[in-house]
């Protein structure tokens, strides 16, 4: 179990926040982490990572913002003789101050009260120092969007310094670590090609606020090579339906005339994307970077990328996914996928 204090600041990634940095965000984060050691393959091949869940209060020090709640859930890796820890966090916040027309104009970074959130923390660790307790300091970095489910959405990004301590149940008496088994290989988890076929969806809002929010729907067709126990590559096409596209180049070619647009212009897309599979059991993580090759109304640009989290089931024949699509920082939405695997 862990407990820390933190200090920092909002990184100005986009000018249109720079009215509401105006402090040194603080807060607290309490943790619960469960060790592996070493009963599974994906335990050994990660060097027994810890997973657990993680809770953060932080002031954002500013009238406009408020605060924030958030829980994620998350996951350890350690480097440098476990010395050195690298925890990823995904979950959810809850803003207790987010934009309202009326009463709260002034804030153009969270247009919902609940928003997604991610967090990655780099420390120094030192566990167990005296009878279960220990001590670790370090530095952070949290996310707060709602990946443009409502406009508006610009985000922060927070940068802070922390410090705590950590009391280990049990201390006296941990197992020892599994190590690879003699003549266990990552390679030979390798599998043959794959060809897989995914129906994404979600609801977004374009960047004009109360514009409202469409449902967006993907099917993507993609294969597979899984090379290690790890690591699987992919390729694949995205076509994606965008009704929010519709209604934003019909507003645009009414309210700015200037750009020479009819308002009949498509508002689908056709995507080819590579990517990547970190696997952790039945759980990976994704990431892929994709290009627009059918792209006749520019809006953000052509390249984007996805990230988030995929489960399998029923021996990786079927998948569930959240991925988050964007256009480098730019999120466009959520995305909640089912597929299969052949």
């Amino acid at each position: 179990m862990e407990a820390d204090y933190y200090y920092g600041s909002i990184l100005e990634h986009n000018p249109d926040i720079q009215h509401v940095i105006t402090g040194h965000p603080r807060g607290v984060t309490l943790s619960y982490n469960r060790k592996t050691f070493g009963g599974e393959a994906w335990e050994r091949f990660h060097r027994y990572p810890d997973w657990g869940v993680t809770a953060i209060y932080q002031d954002m020090q500013n009238e406009f913002l408020g605060e924030a709640f958030s829980l994620y859930g998350h996951y350890n890796f350690y480097f440098f003789q476990r010395n050195v820890v690298v925890r990823v966090g995904q979950g959810i916040a809850y803003s207790t101050n987010p934009f309202d027309r009326e009463s709260n104009f002034n804030n153009n970074a969270y247009g919902t009260r609940f928003l997604s959130s991610t967090f990655l923390k780099f420390n120094y660790v030192k566990e167990n120092f005296y009878k279960g307790f220990g001590f670790h300091a370090g530095f952070s970095i949290i996310h707060y969007s709602n990946a443009n489910l409502k406009a508006p959405n610009n985000s922060t990004n927070t940068f802070g310094l922390n410090a705590g301590v950590s009391y280990q149940l049990d201390y006296e008496n941990l197992p020892e670590y599994t190590p690879i088994q003699e003549g266990e290989n990552s390679k030979d988890y390798a599998e043959p090609i794959k060809y897989n076929i995914a129906f994404r969806f979600g609801v977004h809002e374009s960047d004009v606020v109360g514009s409202g929010q469409f449902p967006f729907y993907i099917v993507s067709a993609f294969a597979d090579k899984r090379i290690n126990y790890k690591s699987t590559l992919q390729a694949g096409i995205d076509v994606m339906f965008l009704p929010f596209m519709k209604e934003f180049i019909k507003y645009r070619s009414i309210a700015f005339p200037e750009d020479g647009l009819s308002g009949d212009e498509d508002w689908k897309r056709v995507g080819l994307f590579v990517g990547h599979e970190l696997r952790f059991n039945k759980v990976a993580f994704v990431s892929q970077l994709g290009y627009y090759v059918y792209y006749p109304f520019e809006f953000e640009n052509r390249v984007y990328n996805r990230l988030g989290l995929k489960r399998y089931f029923l021996g990786d024949k079927v998948f569930a996914s959240v991925t988050v699509r964007a256009h480098w920082a730019k999120a466009e939405g959520v995305e909640f996928g089912l597929g299969i695997r052949l």
